[in-house]
């Protein structure tokens, strides 16, 4: 058994039309989706603010390769363009972790390395694991702890079904 934890994030268009087809895309692997969250962009390029989100999936023979093609290919459906990098895009899926594997191709860095200093992809993880652990990073509610969470704000009118 496979299980990931995966990040959505988008800034251009339909964004949570965009978070909700990823949604959908993953939905014979969904376990759990979080709330969705507006957040600053990050990165130093000028651009709109995120909707950002958090699921969980699984899938009896699926490896971290499958969880990374599976994102890009739904990042492709919706017409990302990769012309900047942290610029704004239609759809981002980063594979965050995936229980018992950690990996450092090039291509997949897992856990994500990014991951412990970005409260938009921890925040909305303690929705959907208030225990969560980073592997080799520890809790992520205490490496949420030690970050601002200034610019990142719960939507509470919008929703991922």
């Amino acid at each position: 058994m496979s299980r990931a934890v995966l990040s959505l994030g988008s800034n251009m268009g339909d964004r949570l039309g965009f978070l909700q087809a990823a949604v959908d895309g993953f939905r014979p692997e969904l376990v759990a989706v979080s709330s969705v969250y507006e957040t600053a962009p990050w990165g130093g390029v000028e651009q709109e603010d995120f909707l950002n989100a958090v699921l969980v999936v699984e899938a009896p023979d699926a490896d971290e390769w499958y969880w990374l093609r599976r994102g890009q290919d739904l990042e492709e459906q919706a017409g990302r363009e990769r012309l900047v990098r942290w610029g704004p895009r239609v759809l981002d899926v980063d594979v965050v972790a995936v229980d018992g594997i950690a990996s450092d191709h090039p291509d997949l860095l897992l856990p994500h390395p990014g991951t412990p200093d970005r409260a938009t992809v921890l925040l909305p993880w303690l929705d959907v694991e208030p225990d969560a652990v980073l592997p080799g990073h520890g809790s992520v509610r205490d490496l949420l702890a030690r970050l601002s969470t200034d610019g990142v704000h719960r939507r509470t009118d919008l929703a991922l079904t």
